[in-house]
């Protein structure tokens, strides 16, 4: 049974169109995640689903029951919707139990303290009872927040940008650790964030977002290598989208040399086309006749992402090892291995049929002389 769906939602703000068309589906106990840069509608589409806007076009239905329509609104407290606010927004003047047990006020004192004991041991902090919040570091408090949100055991769970007051190595421990919390609960949710990694950690289905559409709605794997849009594409991990045309015999003249697939032969020649490329598809290569130079490195823990600029002034990231450190400036040979092809037509959705098989690289001729030292 779909705990939630949305059918064609369309919100507006005046003349100003927030929300356009979206429909979204999520199972019973599935994570879901709305990702998207700022102003792109995903918090008014939680909002929406919370009670909380109004809908000009469209239905969301909870457990197959209509809460909204253009000419219908179930009130917030009537959807067994609980939400985790970005800011937290725990009580200030309530220690930990009475924030926790805040949303059960018709349960028994009994049956509270049961679920408060029961929570704050899944949430790893037993024992916190009688603490106040400005007690409590940003990770504990976030964790206290979501206990909240959990205790009266709703149906659905909402989460707006959750994390983003947090630094990058808690938000992504969190991250995980509030997923195997859902999962023990059964409790189906969805998560607005802007931070991919967050989403990854998290979600079963996400969704990129981008000027009140819903561009494509997967799972994160095929977010990251089945991309069915440039801007998904530019906004799923590190990438650089080339321009190459496919000629007669189905090959794609490129940048990096000649691109096969048999999918290409349904391209007809001489159709310009953009392919992605990311930095898992660049390995640096001492032998190869493609050379570029390097511009930056950044360090990411076991490996580097170094730009490196080609001589027509194309720039590609590429990944090694972060013990093998190449030097900014230096001249290194690259070896383009595609385990997916992805390339776009002019109207920046992708072309039918790829993904089947890698495709195979016949490298362009000599840039630089091949005894040039990397």
């Amino acid at each position: 049974m779909s705990r939630l769906q949305l059918d064609k939602i369309h919100i507006s703000f005046g003349a100003a169109h927030i929300v356009n068309g979206v429909s979204l589906q999520l199972e019973q106990g599935e994570i879901g995640c709305l990702l998207g840069p700022s102003g792109c509608g995903k918090t008014t589409l939680l909002r929406a689903i919370a009670g909380f806007q109004s809908l000009q076009v469209g239905s969301i239905s909870i457990d197959n029951n209509t809460v909204s329509e253009s000419n219908k609104t179930v009130p917030p407290e009537q959807r067994g919707v609980g939400m985790v606010f970005q800011d937290f927004a725990l009580f200030p003047h309530l220690n930990v139990a009475d924030n926790i047990s805040f949303g059960m006020r018709k349960a028994s004192s009994t049956e509270r303290r049961k679920r408060v004991d029961e929570l704050l041991d899944r949430i790893g902090l037993p024992g916190y009872h009688k603490r106040f919040p400005h007690e409590l570091s940003g990770g504990q408090q976030q964790r206290i927040a979501l206990a909240r949100a959990l205790a009266p055991k709703p149906g659905l769970l909402l989460l707006d940008e959750p994390f983003s007051s947090l630094d990058a190595e808690l938000r992504e421990r969190l991250a995980v650790e509030v997923r195997e919390l859902l999962k023990n609960e059964g409790i189906t949710a969805l998560l607005v964030t802007h931070d991919q990694q967050e989403a990854f950690a998290m979600a079963d289905k996400a969704g990129v977002m981008y000027q009140g559409e819903l561009l494509q709605w997967d799972t994160p794997y095929q977010l990251y290598h089945q991309p069915r849009h440039q801007l998904v594409a530019d906004f799923i991990g590190h990438g650089v989208l080339l321009q190459g045309t496919v000629n007669t015999q189905g090959s794609l003249a490129s940048p990096l040399g000649m691109l096969e697939h048999p999918s290409l032969m349904q391209v007809a020649g001489g159709t310009p086309v953009s392919f992605l490329v990311r930095p898992d598809d660049i390995v640096p290569d001492p032998e190869s006749r493609l050379r570029g130079k390097i511009k930056a490195r950044g360090f990411r823990g076991a490996h580097n992402l170094y730009t490196v600029q080609l001589s027509s002034g194309i720039e590609l990231l590429t990944l090694s090892p972060s013990h093998e450190v190449l030097d900014v400036g230096a001249d290194i040979g690259l070896r383009a291995e595609f385990d997916h092809l992805v390339v776009f037509a002019a109207d920046h959705c992708e072309l039918p049929g790829f993904h089947e098989q890698a495709p195979t690289v016949q490298p362009l001729p000599s840039v630089l002389p091949k005894s040039q030292s990397a």
